[in-house]
């Protein structure tokens, strides 16, 4: 084998771990508790996370298969955003104390949600943990 396939075979095994990703059990999943897709609110709501097979932890902690909750709200992860921190605003809520519940704020109409698990450094696990997109309408 030649130096540069033996540099590449390395670069490519080495890859997630210079992606800072997490190790998570693959069964591993989030979802929310007490809303559904469809479902009619008014505003504030609240929206508890859910989730089975991963630890719940504190932002800072990194250990394979633990994170905290972050809530989307009306958007989506870029793949850019995908491979770096999940950003932190009005859309992409944290939750890096460990809560596992929170009060919502949202003007009427449609608008969608989604729990992503990210780990102490707000990046996506190996496998991202991401609950299914829901909307909901605010009346």
């Amino acid at each position: 084998m030649s130096n540069w396939m033996v540099a590449l075979a390395l670069l490519f095994l080495a890859g997630p771990a210079l992606a800072g990703t997490t190790p998570v059990s693959p069964s591993a999943e989030t979802h929310f508790v007490n809303v559904k897709d469809g479902d009619t609110v008014t505003s504030p709501f609240k929206v508890v996370f859910g989730s089975t097979n991963i630890a719940i932890a504190p932002a800072g902690a990194v250990a394979p298969g633990s994170g905290h909750y972050h809530l989307l709200i009306d958007t989506a992860l870029t793949p850019d955003e995908q491979a770096a921190a999940i950003p932190k605003d009005a859309q992409h809520l944290h939750f890096g104390k460990g809560q596992t519940e929170t009060m919502v704020t949202l003007p009427p109409g449609k608008h969608t949600l989604q729990i992503v698990i990210g780990d102490g450094k707000h990046e996506l696990h190996a496998r991202p943990v991401q609950s299914q997109v829901i909307t909901v309408t605010v009346k």
